[in-house]
């Protein structure tokens, strides 16, 4: 699943778009990124930019907060533990395939 401060109505758009076979659910507030650290406030100069580019995260977000998470991925067990978890402040490093399928081996093992 992914989780997306987006209102629900613009991540429909998305999944239908994207013809996404997963579920993409909205976090209000950014609530759940903020409980795992993840929140973060846009810099002034970086929501002007956001702006210049048509994006409106109020409008998107419902909230005027200028805030995003840090993107994140998370493998949880049936137990409900995180077996793995990578997250980077940097948006453009994201753990190589080969990583996370590593990773969902070693957790099918247990």
């Amino acid at each position: 699943m992914a989780v997306s401060p987006q209102k629900p109505e613009h991540l429909q758009a998305i999944v239908n778009t994207n013809k996404l076979t997963f579920a993409v659910v909205s976090d209000a507030g950014n609530k759940l990124a903020e409980a795992f650290g993840l929140k973060f406030a846009l810099p002034a100069y970086l929501s002007t930019l956001y702006a210049g580019f048509g994006i409106d995260l109020p409008r998107f977000n419902g909230d005027n907060s200028l805030t995003l998470p840090m993107s994140a991925r998370y493998l949880i067990g049936q137990n409900g533990v995180i077996a793995a978890a990578d997250f980077d402040p940097d948006y453009t490093i994201r753990p190589e395939p080969s990583k996370t399928v590593a990773d969902l081996r070693r957790l099918l093992e247990f």
